[in-house]
């Protein structure tokens, strides 16, 4: 028994050499950063949407008529989208192999807090996206929702920068849910 116990003090008196610790402790990093990254079998998202789209795409936004002017946030957000999630380029009409139409489904403002005199002063803004794509791999169509919380001053409005801002939240929510479906469609092909 007094053997035994000897070996192992043996033992941690080399563990506490400040080389030995630093080895082993480096040593168990690598191989644990290997292990995660390529044991795991980890594909970016670009390697799933492919699947689905191709290398250039168009985009096509149908003007909401209660507020015009989002259709062109929501076209640079889809823009945007297109470059770093897809991994594709925005083209024009004749020479894109994919396309993607985005119309608005619904844009809904509803109170989710009230103070204690009972005037809102919590809303979430709802934006409702319905993509249809096209493309020589798969074509479909998906409705998305994309939700976006924001405060106001009691007894106030809802301005006009404001509800701005709330759909250009919303949209860029709806379309991260777009890419998320998307990405989940290609890892199934």
């Amino acid at each position: 028994m007094k053997q035994v116990v000897g070996r192992w003090s043996s033992v941690a008196r080399k563990w506490k050499r400040p080389s030995l610790r630093i080895f082993f402790l480096s040593l168990f990093t690598i191989h644990y950063s290997l292990f995660t990254l390529i044991g795991c079998g980890y594909k970016p998202t670009t390697a799933f949407t492919q699947k689905v789209f191709t290398d250039k795409i168009y985009t096509e936004i149908e003007v909401y008529l209660r507020d015009p002017e989002n259709a062109v946030l929501v076209k640079d957000a889809l823009n945007e989208a297109i470059v770093s999630r897809f991994g594709a380029a925005v083209a024009d009409k004749e020479s894109a192999t994919t396309r993607l139409h985005v119309k608005f489904n619904s844009v809904s403002f509803t109170p989710i807090q009230y103070d204690v005199n009972g005037y809102a002063i919590y809303y979430r803004a709802k934006v409702s996206l319905n993509i249809r794509y096209t493309s020589s791999k798969k074509h479909g169509t998906e409705t998305v929702s994309g939700f976006y919380d924001f405060p106001i001053q009691p007894r106030a409005i809802i301005s006009d920068a404001l509800r701005f801002q709330a759909i250009k939240e919303g949209s860029g929510k709806a379309l991260d849910a777009f890419v998320s479906r998307i990405t989940l469609r290609g890892g199934r092909l």
